[in-house]
């Protein structure tokens, strides 16, 4: 144990991992909210997830918080990073749980880390079948894990400091992240702005589109977080070909670096136009679509 001691600052890690926990349950509140607009089925349930995802943050984060007053290391943020994923994952499957929408601790599991790591793939067959709040919660893992929980604490918290940007380089690659401030808080934010942005419009085309605002939500979550999660058992595959596109687009947009997004709000189109990684990324895009024409084509 001293060994682990000195190689890492294990309460610093128990204590920021506390955090974590704390604001995935804030999450689930969100969901009560849902609940009572649209299905109180599944209102205990959440409400049940919630009280003991907060419980266990606020004693993780509170019995360690004395004389804890270090940063992160470059070590402990890459134990914190690794360690807070595994936490959220096994946190949300409560609802999937509690609620029996997935009976199975293994097939739960494998819902909430799909949907935090946005992959997307499901174990359920008829998902029309699951209550509102479940379904709600399943499209918020999605939206959560699309940009990461750790920069949405990093965003929120300012007293991370120098400590940040480990936590950065742990959670998101040199590739993904570029520094558009000075401050490295001021980024985040801006970063965080704009996924939330991109969320709020799609939102809005959605609904006017035609779908009501639950699964206008729900879509939107899964879009931006490219990870796919849909309300319905044939995806987008029922709705208007207006609404197929608007999905289509908003996909491509949120498969962008975000930091070009922020370059091109601020009219720096030289940097963004010349970015290698969205030429390449513009160059997949082109040829992946011209396959799927000419194999539809040849059917």
């Amino acid at each position: 144990m001293n060994n682990i001691k000195d190689l890492i600052n294990v309460r610093t890690i128990i204590h920021l991992l506390g955090l974590a926990v704390i604001f995935e349950s804030g999450f689930m509140l969100i969901d009560l909210l849902i609940c009572v607009i649209y299905d109180m089925s599944s209102f205990k349930s959440i409400f049940l997830s919630f009280i003991i995802t907060c419980t266990s943050g606020v004693i993780l984060f509170f019995t360690t918080s004395k004389n804890n007053g270090k940063y992160p290391t470059r070590k402990d943020s890459y134990v914190l990073v690794f360690l807070a994923w595994i936490f959220l994952s096994l946190f949300g499957t409560l609802p999937f749980l509690i609620s029996t929408a997935i009976p199975k601790f293994t097939n739960a599991l494998f819902e909430s880390v799909s949907g935090f790591t946005t992959t997307g793939a499901s174990i359920l067959n008829d998902i029309e079948a699951i209550p509102r709040g479940i379904l709600f919660w399943r499209s918020e893992t999605h939206w959560i894990g699309g940009m990461g929980i750790i920069l949405f604490m990093l965003a929120i918290f300012p007293f991370f400091k120098s400590g940040g940007v480990h936590l950065l380089s742990a959670e998101s690659s040199s590739v993904i992240f570029e520094r558009i401030k000075p401050k490295l808080i001021d980024t985040i934010k801006r970063l965080w702005l704009i996924y939330l942005l991109l969320t709020v419009i799609e939102t809005i085309f959605l609904h006017i589109e035609g779908m009501d605002v639950f699964d206008s939500l729900c879509h939107a979550f899964g879009t931006v977080a490219t990870g796919g999660f849909s309300t319905k058992n044939n995806s987008i595959e029922g709705f208007s070909k207006y609404i197929q596109y608007t999905v289509l687009i908003f996909m491509i947009l949120s498969g962008i670096n975000f930091t070009l997004h922020y370059f091109l709000i601020k009219r720096e189109f030289k940097k963004f136009i010349t970015n290698e990684e969205l030429k390449l990324y513009f160059s997949i895009l082109v040829i992946a679509g011209v396959i799927v024409t000419l194999s539809e084509s040849a059917q």
